[in-house]
Parts: structure tokens; sequence; C-alpha cells
């Protein structure tokens, strides 16, 4: 493995790309110079001040405004305000002799070949001799970039493709030059995954390279459908959305969130370049889209595309869709077809696929139209853009947001059945697809010796997916077994001694089901095995509790019955927290309620970057009632200090649950305290978090994991603490900055944290706070405004988040 070092970075260009790159470096703790031009003259704020052009807030001031846009921008950019200061900002005139500081120097300006060009001439006088130098060009042949640069410069220079935004999209798509070294392919393959937290696909310097390639194709083949076959705006973005495993943005929201005038930018560029495409008449740009290039109806950038937002007489905000016979908006159509209703109920993606490509209406026809036209494609992008199948689903996947790249979705449908379908319809595929059949394949995919493999057109014959060595995969665990399951939970041997126990109910709630997986994986743990690590594939790692369940027995006021179901989530918390064997939670993306008490509980968390966790029970009118109240109680106790740092302490943890406050980072959730420093850890690729779940846990284990004995120990501040509740609540709901509902709740919570009615500070035991918080929850599910609230989130079928 390479010993390069990445320690700063340059980032010349501070565009909407450019700015959130060096965001994202800056979120792994690399040192960033980010440039860009200096101004021609000063504006008139600068005028008034008696600024000139030789004064550096001047010279900067382009590259200071773009970063600043970029850290306001919502969503952030930025794991934690902090990281910002990583950045250093300059211009190309006055700093660009300063790269020859950086290990790694990336362009990222104007698509234009010789303004590109001439940038790299001048980089080539300050750039230090090895340095990576990339472009994050999204479509210009690298070949052409470094045309008279210098045999050192060519040897590290290759294509490094963001897609925006860069924190959130996982795509960087690697692109080498004829004369590129192995060394550095490797290097920045490795590092993208490792690092950045990229899925990172090596592409050829074909136009549009892989995702683009692929994904504008399908845009436009979605474009020219839908007006030839009489289907709606609306119609198609159902069809295109979350059912089928895409964004909820589909494909025309997704259209003017992109930009209308950048999508027919790529699909120019391809149809002037892809001369041997069998599609290319399918980027021609449709009559309709012309249409609205001339009358500047781009999406979101000029507030009107496919969707406009309008407000009506009553004040509201309405989201009107364009009818693209009038090429006027109206009111948005409600879709309704029985497939996709039916469809709905199949929680399994590749059954659910399967069963809207056999459907006999509407839905039906559109969807193999679709699927059968996609798949043709992408056989004959072998191995034009792409020597692996595996690549082409990957660039989808992490570029587009589809949860099954085209070639999974043709493994989901049938491969004979999906070459039977295409030849029905006269659609020519690759020449390759039929030597598969010919060899007795029958997927493009398929687990073997414990690993991976894909059909590799070259050798005709399968081969392990690259990158897989030392990795955990949870489906290659399971093909060799499940241990035990039940409708909430899967438990499955994930080798040396550690098991996995995944949700897999809706949102990943947290009701009786997952509650009996979770100690039935202690048992089996505990029985015959080292440790325990839970991790789940799905959307988010966990919603809650199952705020349905909890309603229907406070609505009928079946106490008995919720005072049971709280109490044995409490124990079941306790028991991950003190069973004679190390649990590892491994949390990604909504980890709320419920599933952060669970992770308050577990002996380590390893934590997904991008993790928004948080105790939002106050916002339907109870408090953390999953032993959460405890833990933040216990911690705030070993955190405590004399005079107002105590005070300051308990302020800060009251109000973290009292604000429902969401972690929108894994960094922020260690600030909120949630995680905690020094015990739990980040990992930045999903992809490596259960393989470093499962070492965290074996870590443990082989330390000599003992159990731990339930606290006894925990200080409470008594009514020492409770006259700050008191005054504090009674003061926001005298300013009408609450409720009288809210100071109830709030007071509850003070209540629990202080241990109750104790006259001084002094030590409690996790049991005696376990019972004060189930207690108060109790109380509150009895309370009339907690069962509205409760009712609301049921109905709205909204999850609790801030």
């Amino acid at each position: 493995m390479s010993k390069r070092r990445i320690k700063k970075v340059a980032i010349l260009g501070s565009g909407i790309m450019g700015s959130r790159i060096a965001c994202h470096f800056a979120n792994i703790g690399v040192q960033v110079l980010l440039l860009d031009i200096v101004p021609k003259e000063p504006n008139e704020k600068e005028k008034a001040k008696d600024l000139t052009l030789e004064h550096k807030a001047v010279r900067n001031r382009i590259v200071n405004d773009s970063l600043q846009t970029a850290l306001k921008s919502n969503p952030s950019p930025i794991y934690r305000k902090s990281s910002s200061k990583l950045i250093e900002t300059g211009n190309f005139d006055d700093d660009l002799n300063r790269i020859s500081e950086c290990d790694w120097v990336m362009e990222v300006i104007i698509e234009r070949l010789d303004i590109k060009q001439g940038l790299f001439e001048k980089v080539e006088k300050f750039r230090k001799p090895g340095t990576l130098i990339t472009s994050n060009t999204s479509g210009i042949p690298i070949h052409l970039m470094n045309d008279g640069r210098s045999d050192d410069f060519k040897k590290h220079f290759c294509g490094t493709h963001f897609f925006n935004p860069p924190r959130y999209l996982k795509l960087l798509e690697i692109i080498p030059g004829p004369d590129t070294d192995s060394e550095v392919i490797d290097f920045l393959m490795d590092y993208g995954k490792r690092f950045l937290g990229k899925t990172t696909v090596l592409c050829k310097d074909t136009p549009a390279f892989i995702a683009n390639r692929v994904g504008v194709f399908s845009i436009m083949w979605m474009f020219h459908y839908v007006k030839e076959n009489g289907l709606s705006i609306d119609e198609v973005d159902k069809l295109t959305g979350p059912l089928i495993g895409r964004p909820k943005s589909a494909t025309f929201r997704t259209a003017d969130v992109v930009g209308l005038d950048t999508l027919v930018h790529v699909s120019n560029g391809l149809k002037d370049n892809v001369p041997n495409d069998e599609r290319k008449e399918l980027f021609q740009i449709p009559s309709y889209i012309e249409h609205m290039l001339k009358n500047n109806m781009l999406g979101s950038k000029t507030k009107e595309g496919f969707f406009k937002k309008v407000k009506g007489d009553d004040g509201k905000s309405e989201i009107l869709s364009l009818n693209l016979e009038t090429l006027e908006y109206g009111p948005r159509e409600k879709v309704k077809i029985p497939s996709l209703e039916m469809a709905k109920a199949e929680e399994n993606l590749g059954k659910r696929v399967k069963m809207l490509f056999n459907a006999s209406d509407k839905a039906g026809s559109f969807y193999r139209a679709h699927f059968l036209s996609l798949m043709a494609y992408v056989s004959h992008r072998v191995p034009e853009i792409s020597d692996e199948v595996y690549r082409l689903d990957d660039a989808l996947k992490a570029g587009f947001g589809y949860e099954m790249g085209p070639f999974e979705t043709w493994d989901a449908i049938g491969f004979e059945e999906g070459i039977n379908a295409l030849k029905k319809d006269g659609i020519a595929y690759a020449a390759w697809i039929d030597t598969m059949l010919e060899k007795g394949a029958k997927s493009f995919y398929r687990i073997h010796d414990g690993k991976r493999q894909f059909w590799n057109q070259a050798q005709n014959a399968y081969a392990d997916i690259s990158g897989q060595d030392g990795l955990v995969n949870l489906q290659v665990s399971k093909s060799k077994g499940v241990l035990w399951q039940n409708a909430g939970t899967t438990i499955t041997d994930l080798g040396d001694g550690i098991l996995n126990v995944e949700f897999h109910t809706k949102m990943n709630t947290i009701g009786g089901e997952v509650l009996a997986g979770l100690n039935k994986a202690i048992d089996m743990a505990e029985a015959d095995y080292e440790g325990l690590v839970v991790y789940n594939e799905g959307g988010n790692f966990s919603a809650g509790a199952n705020v349905g369940l909890i309603f229907m027995m406070a609505a009928e006021q079946e106490m008995d019955e919720l005072d049971f179901a709280v109490r044995q989530f409490q124990q079941t918390m306790m028991r991950m927290r003190y069973s004679s064997i190390p649990v590892v939670a491994a949390p990604h993306n909504l980890t709320l309620g419920g599933g952060c008490e669970l992770c308050l509980h577990a002996d380590k968390v390893v934590a997904h970057a991008e993790l928004y966790m948080g105790l939002v029970e106050f916002g339907v009118g109870v408090i953390p009632g999953g032993g959460g109240t405890k833990e933040f109680t216990l911690r705030l106790a070993d955190e405590l200090r004399d005079g107002d740092i105590r005070s300051n302490q308990f302020r800060h943890r009251l109000m973290t649950i009292a604000q429902a406050k969401v972690a929108t980072s894994a960094y922020e959730a260690f600030e909120l305290g949630y995680l905690r420093e020094g015990i739990d850890e980040v990992v930045f690729n999903r992809d490596l978090q259960l393989t470093v779940a499962k070492k965290a846990a074996l870590t443990l284990a082989e330390k000599g994991y003992t159990q731990p004995k339930q606290r006894e120990d925990v200080q409470v501040l008594g009514n020492e603490g409770l006259g700050l509740v008191y005054v504090g609540a009674e003061t926001m709901a005298s300013g009408n900055y609450m409720s009288e509902h809210d100071r109830l709740i709030s007071e509850k919570l003070g209540w629990v944290m202080c241990g109750g009615d104790l006259s001084y500070p002094q030590d409690v035991s996790e049991k005696y706070l376990l019972d004060l918080e189930r207690r108060a929850f109790l109380e509150l599910c009895a309370t009339r405004k907690t069962l509205e609230r409760l009712q609301s989130m049921v109905k709205s079928g909204k999850v609790l988040r801030n």
C-alpha cells in the first residue's frame, strides 16, 4: 500500500463544487487552501469603504463569499462548525505559489478546456514534483487537459469527479489519463473510500464517464417517453421514486434540483461526442425542453421548472406541476394506479421491482419499457465505458441515489426473463449477454466461497468483485445461513465469535419483535459467542420506538400494559449495557428516540459520519422512557463539577432533551453528548462500518471483557437542580416561549434528572432513576395533550425528528 500522506490540499476554484469539496476535506481533518480569481474591480460596498483592488479583502472577495455561501447552505456541507477553520482562502494571483505546500492539487473551475489548460500551465510552475494533480471535470477528456505538460505532471494527473453535494452523494469517479501512474490510481481509489467515505469507481476516459452517461440517458429517455405516451409529470415522478428504489425526487424533481440547463449541457455533449452510441437520438432535446430553456424555466435556481411553488389566496404555499401539452402550470395530480398500491405492501425491493415489471396495467407498461431500455443500454456500455458491470451499478447507486443498479435490477427481474422480454419487444442487447446464457450463467452477480462475484465479460466467467478482502459483508454472512429470526429481526454469525442482530421493521422502529430479537441475540452471544454487533442495512438505523403501539395503549388507558412495555424496553437496554459480552452499536442516518437510547447503552458506538441522532420524545409530549433520561443523568453525574460549571452542565444535558436536539452528523453527536469522546468512533464509509464494528467487538472481547456492575453512585442534584428547572420553565412559559403542556414535560424531565424530591445532592442507583423515568413517562401519556400529539403523529405517519 502507498505511503503517500495527504496533510494539505489545494482546491483551485471556489464555486458551488469547489467550496463544498473544500468543506468535505475539512470534515475529515485535512488542511485546505481554497483559491479563486481576483475580482476585476471593487464593488460598491468596497468603494464606499475606500478599498482598492490592492486590498486583501477585495482580492479575496470571490473566494470568501463563495465559502461563506457554502457554509450557510442547507443542508450543511460541513460536519461541525469548527472544521471550517481548516480552510484558508486566497487567490490565483497572490497565492498560487503556495500550492507547493500541498500534497494534492485539485482543479474545480469552469468547464472550458482552454481555461483549464491555462491554469495547469501556471500550476506547473509551483507544483512540487510527485504531488497529486487532478481535475473535477464532469466530462472533458482527461488526455486533452494534460496536453503539453511535463512527464511528472502527466504521471500524477487524472480526473477525480465528485458529485454534488460532495458531503452527501457518495460517488467519486476516478478517471486515469493515458500516462497516469498505476500507484496514483490505486492510492486515490483507496483514499476516496477510506478517508473521504466515497464509493470510488474506476472509469474509462469516455464522454461523461459512467454515472452521467447512464443516468442522463435514463432521464432523457423519460423526457421523450412521457411526451410520446401521454404521461404526466406527476405520474412519472410517482412511478420513478422510492417505489423502485430511486430517490424521492424521482425524475422531474431531480431535473429541477440539478438544473435543466445543466442536464441539457451534458446531454448536448453526449449527442456531439458519442457517434457510435446506438441510442444517441435520445440525447436530442425534445421541443418542450427547448421551450423551457428559452423561457428560463430551469428549475429551483429560477423558481420554476417542471414544478413551481406559488402562494394561494389564503396565503398558503402550493406546488404546481407543468402540463407538457399546454406548457402551463396547474394543480398536482393525485396518481392512483392499482399495481402501485399492491406493490407498496412488498417490503423487499427486488421482489417489488419484479412485481411491477410484470404488472398488466399502465404502470407495468411503463416499467417494462423503462427497465428494458435501460438494461439494453448498459449492456452495450460494457466494455465501452467500463470492463466490469459492478462499476456501472456502483456509479448509479452512489451518484444518482439508486438502491439497485441496472444490472442488479436485471437480476431482480430475472436474467433469462429479461432476455426473453428484450427479444419479445425487439430490443437489441449486447452479444456478450448471449455468451453468458450459453455458459450457463443465471445472473450477473452471485455469492461464491464467501465472496460477491460478478460476470466478467472479458473472461466469460465469474470473478471476485475487487476490494472485498478483509471486509465483513452482511449479505455474504447471511448467505451462509441465518441463526435466528422473527418478524422484526435477524441474527447472523459474522465469524470469529461475533454475532450481528439487524432490524427490518418499517423505518426500523423498535417494538416487541425487535426487543425479543435483541434479548435473543444477547442470550445466544452469552452462551456460545464472544460479542454482539447491532447493525442493519436499512435506509435508517432506527426511527425510534413504535409510536402507534404507545398511542393505542395510552388511548385505551391500558396503563398496566404500557408500564410493562416501557419496563421491557428499559430492561432490554440495561441488558445491552450489563451483559457478559461486549455490545457494539453501528448506527447510521436517522437514529432517533429508542434507536438513540439503544446506542446510549452500548459498550461502544461505531457511528457512520452521516448520523442524525437525538432523543426527540419531547416532540410528542413525553420524556425519553427507554433509559435515555437515566443515561443522560448518569453521564451528567460523571461530568459534574462544583459551582457554575455544574449548573451549566446540568442545563446543557436538560436542554438537549427538552429541545429535542438532533445531531446533524456524528461529530455533532459528540458535542450534544450522545456519543462519548475516547470511547465511540466515527467511520466515513458506510461500506466499512460493519467491518470496523466487528473489530471493535473483537477487541473488547480479546482485552478480557468483564460484565460490569450496575451503577449505584449516580450523583443527582435534588432540589438544587429542581429550583433551576422550575424557574426556567416559569420564565419560558410566562414569556410565551413554551406552552403549559411543554412546561409540564420540562418539569417532569427535570424531576427525573434531579432524582425526584431529594433535599440535597446525593447518590442514587440506575434502577431508582429508571423507576422515576418510567413513572414520569406514564403520567405524561395519561394527559390529554400528549394523547393528541401522539394521535397526530400516528395519523401523519411522520417520524419523530427535530
